[in-house]
């Protein structure tokens, strides 16, 4: 079986992918599959593997031996299904790999922004606290979570996990389910409105949709608290960045981290840029899937859907 590894480059070239050569032929190229080279690279390929490759019609008709497209992802919008599915060939997802580093993740953005971390690190490292008489400081007061109620969009897998954790902070969780339905009861569910009104911090950990897109924008921000923390590690559009800006600008939250946005890489214009206070933004980027042990489950979880694959079972296949 001959087998195609494009977009090695965003999973990252400390992963060992020696663990597909057992599987057949691999080639790997570490950018994107396009209409342009897909005849080359395809050639005689029946298994194409893709994190970021947008999968054309153009491409399909290149590759006339594809019989599977796996992602290095959850998400399969980029596979062009429709297509696929009028070629004969499946696609198959991966979930649950990146749970543990995007809920961590999430965290190191609460905190960071809770803490003042930036502020008092830079304050150490002028050389301030050297030079005063006093043993601490404490010029940007800081609260616990314990005690706070804690606002989750989206209660799969990453939902659940951060509610955990934000429930052994001792903070109360409450969620709304973005799909309109959920049947987790280990937590309160509300309406929207209800979730920003009552929540000192929000986390968002649902996929985009329809429902989903630009979800956050000046009206649902204007229902949040003035002391309230977003956290973003969903989809970038799910939050509408110029409603954000004024929001963070003109005080109607008290912060926000970030670690997608809309587009990526960030658009060069983006009016977030204008924030350079690190206690009131945080923006890493889109790095919260990859721990280098999630990178690692991603690669196991696809050899996993190709070994199924070529033993005739369908295993993730999202088009079945």
């Amino acid at each position: 079986m001959k087998i195609v590894i494009a977009d090695k480059d965003s999973v990252g070239n400390d992963m060992d992918y020696s663990i597909y050569e057992e599987l057949g032929e691999v080639t790997y190229y570490d950018d994107k599959i396009t209409d342009e080279n897909a005849k080359e690279r395809l050639a005689g390929a029946e298994v194409l593997v893709i994190n970021k490759s947008q999968i054309t019609e153009k491409i399909l008709d290149a590759a006339p031996d594809l019989k599977l497209i796996c992602e290095f992802a959850t998400g399969f919008d980029n596979a062009n299904v429709p297509a696929c599915n009028a070629h004969g060939v499946k696609v198959a997802n991966i979930a649950g790999y990146s749970t543990p580093s995007v809920a961590q993740h999430t965290f190191a953005l609460l905190f960071y922004l809770m803490e003042s971390m930036k502020h008092y690190d830079e304050f150490v490292k002028s050389g301030d606290y050297a030079n005063q008489s006093h043993f601490c400081c404490l010029d940007i007061p800081f609260h616990e979570l314990e005690g706070m109620t804690y606002g989750i969009v989206g209660m799969g897998n990453i939902g659940r996990k951060v509610a955990q954790i934000a429930t052994a902070f001792g903070a109360k969780v409450i969620f709304y389910a973005s799909s309109g339905h959920s049947d987790c009861t280990d937590y309160e569910q509300v309406s929207f409105d209800e979730l920003l009104e009552r929540s000192d911090v929000i986390s968002l950990h649902c996929p985009l949709s329809d429902k989903t897109r630009n979800l956050f924008d000046k009206k649902a921000f204007d229902k949040m608290k003035r002391s309230a923390i977003l956290i973003n590690v969903a989809r970038g559009a799910v939050v509408c960045e110029q409603d954000l800006y004024d929001a963070l600008t003109q005080g109607k939250i008290k912060a926000a981290g970030l670690d997608v946005l809309s587009p990526e890489p960030m658009a060069k214009d983006s009016p977030l840029l204008k924030i350079q206070d690190s206690t009131k933004l945080m923006v890493t980027p889109h790095l919260a899937w990859a721990s280098t042990e999630a990178r690692t489950r991603c690669l196991e979880e696809v050899k996993k859907n190709i070994i199924a694959f070529q033993n005739g079972e369908s295993r993730n296949i999202v088009n079945p």
